[in-house]
């Protein structure tokens, strides 16, 4: 059982142009004291062909945070155009939003983002080389996908250590729980079958 649900993610300059911030607002809430911070990162998929290509845009410690419903605003720099491959740029990718606690991730909220010019010509005939500064970035904030990942939590940890004497390790990252589920400003968290 996770200790953490995210509650709602909403972003809040969407649509814009591709060089401004990412604006994140995240509620949350802790059902369990943790003994430690949660980690909030944010990662632009570059290029759906390689991972080396990704960026993590923004990382952040959040905490002590007490036992209830938190709310805070994340706001990530824009991409660095260098690092995204011509080709990659004008089209669909993809924003994360991962959270971990004590280095394993327990849940990653995806959103679709739509990369385009605004100008109707250049988006029939594209130029060679894209102008980053024509382009309007879109989030499609209705339909985020959710995966949760089981970790062990701070009694859970205890527990395998204490089990039969003898530590084991834990150091694997979390396995997905079945089911995903979507996260908006309106609907919260519906849950779906896998």
């Amino acid at each position: 059982m996770s200790l953490v649900n995210i509650v709602n993610v909403e972003i809040l300059n969407n649509p814009c142009s591709f060089f401004d911030p990412f604006q994140i607002e995240i509620t949350f809430e802790v059902i369990a004291e943790l003994q430690e911070d949660l980690e909030f990162k944010v990662v632009y998929v570059g290029s759906a062909e390689s991972e080396q290509h990704d960026q993590t845009l923004e990382s952040v410690m959040v905490g002590p945070v007490p036992v209830g419903t938190s709310k805070f605003m994340l706001e990530a720099p824009h991409p660095d155009p260098s690092r995204i491959p011509p080709e990659d740029v004008v089209g669909v990718t993809v924003i994360l939003l991962m959270c971990s606690y004590r280095d394993r991730e327990f849940v990653r909220v995806g959103y679709y983002v739509n990369n385009d010019y605004t100008d109707e010509l250049m988006r029939d005939e594209p130029p060679p080389k894209p102008l980053f500064e024509k382009l309007q970035r879109s989030i499609l904030v209705d339909k985020p996908r959710v995966t949760r990942f089981s970790i062990p939590w701070d009694t859970e940890e205890k527990r395998e250590k204490n089990e039969g004497g003898n530590d084991m390790d834990i150091s694997q990252p979390g396995s997905p729980e079945k089911g995903i589920a979507a996260v908006g400003p309106s609907d919260n968290m519906a849950q779906e079958a896998v």
